[in-house]
């Protein structure tokens, strides 16, 4: 029964594996976001208290 040797998928899988890690982080960084992080600045933000209605 062939499909039981592990020999040849084994190489198939490393191969593939190496592929992957090696050509597809460099095309995926290579695409830009749309939206730009702008840094907000450190001071905090003044928050009131709410007035529940009831």
């Amino acid at each position: 029964m062939p499909q039981l040797n592990p020999n040849p998928w084994f190489a198939i899988l490393v191969f593939s594996w190496i592929i992957f890690l090696s050509i597809l982080p460099a095309k995926v960084m290579n695409h830009i976001s749309p939206n730009e992080i702008t840094p907000v600045g450190a001071e905090k933000h003044k928050t009131d208290p709410w007035d529940w209605p009831w």
